[in-house]
């Protein structure tokens, strides 16, 4: 009887939990029993696990070989534990433990020759393991810049089987942490390539300096597509916390770089219209994967022709709106994904959608029924709606408006004051901000707040809009290097929370 014993990670979201795997070789007739709830995937290892140990010149136990993998209560899913499974069956083959094995964490998945294979996930399992006190961390050669993102914790890069169990038993080196070359600025979209449309313009500049939602409306080829690319130049590089976090959700997805994984820009992420409620919010079998919801964390999230997307998923938007995070219930229980974006919708005014409105075959009930997919909960958490106009001949003749590094400068300006003010409270930007501190500590005078009282008595704003108006003539405000919010800037912002706009 021989007992092994390695260690690796699962991830369930962002969060990883260790796993512990142990192979027990006993007499009784050969066979493999793999147990602690795999998946399909895991299944297989054993399959895989037995090819490469036998392909590495080693030898496989030829009697009965129990696999547990614990805690035996958590689902396990993926190929990422293949190097451990492996790692605990050679250890238990000797009967005795490599040293360096009871103080190492293994990620990666096996070929059938013993080639360690790159996985998903690698960021936050490696998180996970510097938070648990691990000192050290295999994963494969090719996740290796991106493990080496991670502090504080010693992390290997191995690119075959045999060469793991060589640096195991002390007889060869792995390859050490590197560092990733700065990724290459990409070619940021000029705002000064847009023709007229000043209004628009400015909205898009007031949503990026309060990180306020943003929805335009107006004929094909006004510019709607070309504005909502180019917000994302507009808006500061993220911090360090932000890159590691929007990094590991873009490692979960699979979707990382693997020399420049590090991801320092406001994601941009644009769905199609036709995609499903799992691709848009996140889902798939097994444990759920993150949708583009959480793919523009920190980002923004572009719906283009969002009249023709289901009505199931425009619905789907409300909670991760509501609360930066979205929550996917599953049987094997609840994966969370931050989802802190910015949402960007366009439309055009009706299905036929002229570029002469008065060119329009479409009737009233016809357009009524077009937009009716938008529900009033949904575009009560919209900040901005922009009315945009076909441009005239005219505007080709004037001088090309500001460039996003001038416009930018501005926007860095606002949300400076905006960072400095909210600092005490634990918040960075206007649009995080709730109605209730609003209310309590940053009450306006009774002039300012006329105009959405106004409105309030009138029906054509719930407490919900009021909250989201102020927030607004707090971005005007920092943009215009006040110190509060007057009556003009709660006026403005009233305008664009209804169509219109100053």
């Amino acid at each position: 009887m021989a007992l092994g014993r390695a260690f690796s990670v699962a991830v369930r979201g962002l969060s990883g939990v260790l796993v512990e795997i142990e192979a027990h070789i006993t007499s009784g007739l050969p066979g493999v029993h793999l147990v602690g709830l795999p998946d399909a995937a895991l299944q297989e290892s054993r399959d895989r696990v037995r090819a490469a140990i036998t392909n590495c010149c080693n030898s496989w136990p030829m009697s009965r070989l129990t696999l547990a993998l614990s805690p035996a209560t958590l689902p396990k899913m993926g190929s990422v534990y293949d190097l451990a499974i492996a790692s605990a069956v050679l250890s238990a083959q000797r009967k005795s433990s490599w040293a360096r094995l009871e103080k190492t964490v293994l990620l990666g998945e096996l070929a059938l020759d013993g080639r360690v294979r790159a996985v998903k996930g690698v960021l936050p399992a490696v998180l996970a393991a510097k938070r648990d006190g691990w000192p050290t961390v295999v994963v494969p050669a090719d996740n290796l810049a991106e493990a080496s993102l991670v502090e504080g914790i010693d992390v290997l890069g191995v690119h075959t089987l045999g060469q793991l169990r060589s640096w195991l038993s002390g007889k060869a080196q792995l390859a050490e942490r590197i560092s990733a070359p700065p990724a290459t600025p990409e070619d940021t979209l000029d705002l000064a390539d847009v023709i007229g449309q000043s209004h628009a313009r400015y909205a898009v500049e007031v949503a990026a300096a309060g990180a306020h939602h943003l929805m335009l409306t107006g004929p094909p080829g006004v510019g709607k597509t070309m504005l909502a690319q180019r917000l994302p130049g507009l808006l500061p590089p993220l911090s360090h916390e932000e890159a590691l976090e929007v990094t590991a959700i873009h490692s979960v997805a699979g979707l990382l770089s693997g020399d420049t994984p590090l991801i320092t820009r406001p994601p941009f992420v644009a769905p199609h219209p036709t995609s499903s409620v799992a691709a848009l919010v996140g889902g798939g079998s097994g444990f759920a994967r993150p949708g583009a919801v959480s793919r523009a964390h920190r980002g923004v999230l572009f719906l283009d022709e969002c009249a023709e997307i289901g009505v199931s998923a425009l619905e789907a938007l409300r909670t991760p709106l509501e609360d930066g995070e979205i929550r996917l219930a599953r049987r094997d229980g609840v994966a969370r994904y931050p989802a802190r974006f910015q949402l960007v919708m366009a439309a055009n005014p009706c299905p036929c959608a002229p570029a002469d409105p008065r060119d329009c075959i479409c009737g009233g009930s016809v357009k009524r029924r077009y937009l009716g997919k938008l529900s009033g909960p949904l575009m009560d958490r919209v900040d901005l709606r922009v009315e945009m106009h076909p441009v005239k001949a005219g505007a080709f003749g004037v001088e090309a408006g500001e460039s996003t590094g001038q416009v930018r400068e501005r926007v860095a300006a606002a949300r400076a004051a905006a960072e400095e003010r909210w600092r005490p409270h634990g918040i960075r930007t206007n649009a995080e901000v709730s109605g209730a501190l609003l209310r309590r500590e940053f009450r306006l005078s009774p002039s300012a707040m006329a105009p959405v009282r106004t409105a309030l008595d009138r029906g054509l704003l719930s407490i919900r809009g009021m909250d989201r108006t102020l927030r607004v003539a707090w971005t005007l405000s920092d943009l215009g290097g006040l110190t509060s919010p007057g009556r003009d800037e709660v006026t403005t912002a009233l305008s664009f929370r209804q169509g219109g706009g100053g």
